[in-house]
């Protein structure tokens, strides 16, 4: 039987989860990693094989995007799997993880089917599924949360809508705890938001905006955490923007409650500054806080309080964010950014290089029970190379995504992604890009 085999050689190895950081090379056949390692290689490749040569720079597992919204099925004018899969692909992604906010929600077995089929004819980036927590997204009667699991939900969750309702959301804990199931919030209490268009504060009111209070996130994590340590259910709280919020976290995780939660690179990257002038594409929910918040999900992620950087995948259309600030949609879009947006944090020396990766590979991985964010022998070859210093100005023109609204266009960063390899295909190659575009 033939074996297809590449030989990536002159590579900087990256494995967050063993920790290692050494020059080497890997052998991937059929898809699968053979070996790995220091020294690797230095007899010279194995006949046959096809020769990658890394060039020194990094190879790393493939990156796991844990929020992601796909579009598909329902809103294909916005994006689709196709898509997302490409920019995924230019972004360094290997596995992205869906919402369940598309329409029909994925809130039974026969809608995670067809996107799961969708992904394999794709053949881009995988894709994994939230379900639905309440059926048809409406906060009330839960879904079948123990056939979800069993068909492969790696989480449940109303996707932007928060469990408003106390009880749901501890009917959800317990019920998800006979499985195992990870419940996801979007915490944010909706009185206290409703109407709201930014962050409550002195910028809200120069421009004359209703505003969301940092009070809405953390009220409704001090509520869930409560719920949590009464039903001992696994619990996420997604995208959150409050040093208030990250600080009830750390304390619930000091008392040995089964909590993680996650950030966007939004609201480490930028301040409620960046909305300027009523800029809409710097509008998101939960909103852009203030520079103390920024700073104190900066810490989180420093001190390990915050488990995983998403990348808040939001894709909308022209006509949806050319509008007044008050009218546009909330949402950005981010698989082509969130590596080097993350990267940003070993430039201004935050985090290692090994740290700020696991944050995007083997932490959201091991949250999720997925196989996937880390360098194993037997395990699948998903994998990035990239150059970590290599300066560039993000141009959001030049995106693979369907949608364009990311309020990082013109933003120079570093960390550049040279080629992104699934299940030891190659998906996306930065010196045959321009070429396939």
């Amino acid at each position: 039987m033939t074996r297809y085999r590449t030989a990536y050689v002159n590579a900087r190895l990256l494995d967050p989860e063993s920790r290692l950081d050494a020059a080497g090379g890997m052998l991937v056949e059929d898809g699968r990693i053979v070996d790995l390692g220091p020294g690797l290689f230095t007899n010279g490749a194995p006949q046959g094989a096809e020769i990658v040569d890394c060039g020194g720079h990094c190879l790393a597992p493939g990156l796991v995007d844990a929020r992601v919204q796909l579009r598909e099925p329902g809103h294909e004018h916005m994006e689709n799997i196709q898509t997302a899969g490409h920019a995924a692909a230019a972004g360094g992604v290997a596995s992205m993880v869906c919402l369940p906010n598309t329409e029909p929600p994925i809130d039974d077995v026969p809608v995670m089917e067809f996107i799961a089929r969708r992904a394999r004819e794709v053949k881009l980036a995988k894709v994994y599924c939230y379900a639905a927590l309440t059926r048809g997204l409406a906060g009330a009667e839960l879904t079948e949360i123990g056939l979800l699991t069993e068909a492969g939900a790696v989480g449940f969750t109303d996707a932007e809508t928060p469990i408003a309702n106390a009880k749901t959301m501890q009917r959800a804990l317990s019920y998800g705890s006979t499985f195992g199931a990870l419940i996801v919030q979007h915490p944010e209490e909706p009185a206290l938001a409703e109407g709201g268009h930014m962050n409550t504060g002195e910028i809200s009111s120069r421009l004359g905006l209703s505003g969301m209070s940092a009070l809405a996130e953390v009220m409704m994590v001090e509520r869930d955490l409560l719920l949590v340590a009464a039903t001992r259910g696994r619990y996420h709280a997604a995208h959150l923007s409050t040093g208030a919020a990250v600080a009830a976290i750390r304390r619930a995780k000091s008392r040995g409650l089964d909590v993680t939660c996650d950030t966007a690179p939004h609201y480490f990257a930028l301040n409620e500054m960046a909305i300027g002038d009523y800029r809409t594409f710097a509008k998101v929910r939960p909103p852009l806080r203030s520079e103390d918040d920024r700073q104190a999900i900066v810490e989180g992620l420093r001190d390990g309080t915050i488990d995983m950087i998403a990348s808040d995948h939001s894709p909308h259309d022209q006509d949806s964010k050319r509008l007044p600030f008050v009218q546009a949609t909330f949402g950005i879009v981010g698989l082509e950014t969130l590596l080097p947006l993350t990267l940003e944090l070993v430039h201004n020396g935050h985090l290692s290089l090994l740290d700020a990766l696991a944050l995007v590979t083997s932490r959201p991985a091991a949250r999720l029970g997925l196989k996937a964010g880390r360098l194993t022998k037997g395990g699948a070859a998903d994998l990035v190379l990239f150059d970590p210093d290599k300066p560039w100005r993000i141009d959001e023109a030049a995106f693979r995504s369907k949608s364009k609204n990311s309020p990082f266009g013109g933003r120079p960063v570093q960390g550049r992604v040279l080629r992104t390899v699934v299940d030891g295909r190659t998906i996306f190659n930065a010196d045959t890009a321009r070429e396939d575009s």
